[in-house]
């Protein structure tokens, strides 16, 4: 079995979608490959085959490999709810809400639960590509570290460092982390990838011999910026969108504790639709739709969006005839109470909703983790998606409902029909229901992109980049595989 594990320099150095190129690279030459990330904290997840929640970008390296999303490609989850505490989610089910000091303490317990998952997965795949998590050299988090080196050392996986070239600093970035290592680690990394880089590579030469000489290690490769480029965000929002004059409104206020945030990705690359990220203190944009996204601290974000004063501001875009939608956490929102008796997402209590659905939502303990397909009944046209959450909803307004699923209807439609939502994760990302919704929302036209295509085509296109911009049989020969050995093991 051929392991490797991709290191940053930084966070959002590149590590998620250099994993998903090689990821796709070995399984274009018939390998049997699965992506792997020990710990990762991230608000986008996906839910797996075996009914578990992991990662999104680790969910995309698993389309980049051909095989379905498993939790044992991501055995420890982190789900922010405050500066101090996050859920945790042990191979793909809840544990439970921990604050950072405890959870540090149970990394030694956490650990096994990794390598319990590193080993299922090690005996049914011939390659793993490992991602790790943030910088290998944050001191403060070596001890019992599972997310970087500490990993490789346990499994005797050989490292590739990757830094973004684009933030500047790239030498310093690679050199100083490479020096902050333990000697052992030093041996570990097999040399170097830089990321994001524009322009003349000539003039880039002179650094790239004099770090090869000061390490003794080889820069595998220098990857071109890639621009356009649109996949599933681990984390961070890509607020790209703005195509112009006539295109459709969209407006999603950016709240603390956004969650799955990609719903909107096939918004952003849609040629008609004209997508905001709000964020606090900016100025209300004009609007045909706005969406409310998913949250991991509901009651908290629904706070949040009343003190920027985005309440009145959605109220005011109803009164003018604008429609609005709500997606799982949003979709809470949109109703006339929220209780949380138990504490899940914050302290105890009930919150107030936004009142434009007659409906109540409780948060109980365990998650609703399910990938479903059904129809949109707005329009008959077919929908699929996942859901990931803890509320039950009950209320007048279920009775016009928004979906018909697997067995079941999900979701409200107001009786005006300027307002709905519901618990459904991906309701964009089929051309079909894109085209019903934005016409709900008054997009004469339509033109949605087939996002499951677009994915493929992007993951490709990574592929492609490192044919061309990485000596891939230096590499193998470096992680122990003779140079012309690519072909399926």
């Amino acid at each position: 079995m051929l392991s490797l594990m991709v290191q940053g320099c930084t966070s959002d150095a590149g590590k998620s979608t250099v994993v998903a190129a090689l990821c796709r690279w070995f399984a274009r030459r018939g390998c049997s490959v699965a992506p792997f990330k020990p710990q990762n904290m991230a608000l986008n997840s996906a839910v797996t085959v075996d009914g578990g929640e992991i990662g999104r970008s680790t969910a995309l390296q698993a389309l980049a490999c051909g095989v379905e999303p498993h939790s044992d490609m991501n055995p420890v989850l982190l789900k922010p709810q405050t500066d101090m505490g996050a859920q945790v989610i042990i191979r793909g089910q809840v544990l439970g809400n921990m604050q950072a000091l405890d959870y540090h303490a149970y990394k030694k317990t956490a650990r096994d639960a990794v390598l319990a998952a590193w080993q299922d997965l090690s005996s049914r795949f011939d390659v793993i590509i490992v991602e790790g998590a943030g910088s290998p050299a944050e001191i403060n988090l070596r001890d019992n570290d599972i997310a970087n080196m500490g990993f490789a050392e346990m499994v005797d996986c050989p490292v590739i460092l990757v830094a973004d070239i684009d933030r500047g600093g790239v030498f310093a970035h690679l050199t100083g982390t490479l020096d902050l290592l333990s000697e052992s680690e030093q041996r570990r990394t097999l040399g170097f990838v830089i990321n994001r880089f524009r322009g003349d590579l000539s003039l880039l030469q002179g650094g790239l011999d004099w770090l090869e000489a000061r390490t003794g290690k080889p820069v595998f490769g220098v990857l071109p910026y890639l621009h356009g480029l649109t996949l599933d965000a681990e984390d961070a929002v890509d607020e790209r969108g703005d195509h112009g004059v006539g295109a459709l409104k969209v407006v999603v206020p950016m709240l603390p504790r956004m969650s799955n945030h990609n719903d909107f990705d096939p918004l952003r690359v849609h040629p008609q639709v004209q997508l905001t990220f709000v964020k606090m203190g900016a100025p209300w944009p004009d609007a045909d739709l706005i969406i409310l996204p998913g949250s991991k601290a509901t009651r908290a974000d629904l706070a949040f969006l009343r003190e920027q004063g985005w309440d009145s501001k959605i109220a005011r875009h109803l009164r003018y005839g604008g429609k609005l939608l709500g997606i799982c956490g949003g979709f809470q929102m949109l109703g006339e109470c929220i209780d949380d008796p138990d504490g899940l997402e914050g302290p105890a209590g009930s919150s107030e909703g936004l009142g434009w659905l007659g409906m109540t939502t409780r948060l109980v303990p365990g998650k609703q983790l399910r990938n479903v397909q059904g129809q949109l009944l707005l329009a008959g046209t077919p929908i699929r998606g996942y859901e990931m959450h803890n509320g039950v909803t009950e209320g007048e307004a279920l009775q016009s409902p928004m979906l018909q699923l697997d067995g079941y209807k999900d979701g409200a439609v107001s009786d005006d029909g300027a307002v709905m939502g519901c618990y459904l994760h991906g309701l964009f990302d089929s051309p079909q229901s894109t085209d019903a919704l934005l016409a709900w929302a008054g997009l004469d036209a339509n033109a949605s992109v087939d996002y499951v295509m677009h994915r493929e085509q992007q993951l490709d296109r990574l592929a492609d980049m490192l044919e061309g911009h990485m000596d891939m049989a230096l590499l193998l020969a470096k992680a122990g595989r003779p140079a012309g050995d690519v072909g399926p093991w």
